[in-house]
């Protein structure tokens, strides 16, 4: 069982009211959609990377690439990428296929 199956059995969205402002996307139609359709994943996903003291932070959508802000005790741990691609990048992909990678800035 892996950190992320929870949520696949979730059925309803988490809220991201407590989410930092964002810059969104670039203003593409395709970035756009792009954005609107990670904004609840990132909410979903957030609750399980804050039980390990950190917190991530949706930021903007460029040329279909998702850049997130990983902070707190995820800032400096080596384990954070792992988290990241595999974790954070499978899932987005999963659901929503037209992104081609998540990038922490």
């Amino acid at each position: 069982m892996g950190i992320f199956d929870p949520i696949r059995k979730q059925q309803e969205q988490a809220s991201s009211s407590d989410a930092s402002p964002q810059e969104q996307s670039t203003g593409s139609p395709v970035d756009t959609a792009i954005f609107a359709k990670v904004e609840p994943l990132i909410a979903q996903i957030r609750p399980y990377i804050q039980a390990d003291g950190g917190d991530i932070e949706l930021v903007r959508v460029e040329n279909r690439v998702v850049y997130v802000r990983l902070q707190g005790a995820c800032v400096g741990c080596p384990s954070s990428i792992y988290t990241l691609k595999m974790g954070v990048e499978a899932r987005i992909v999963e659901m929503v296929p037209e992104v081609v990678s998540v990038e922490m800035i």
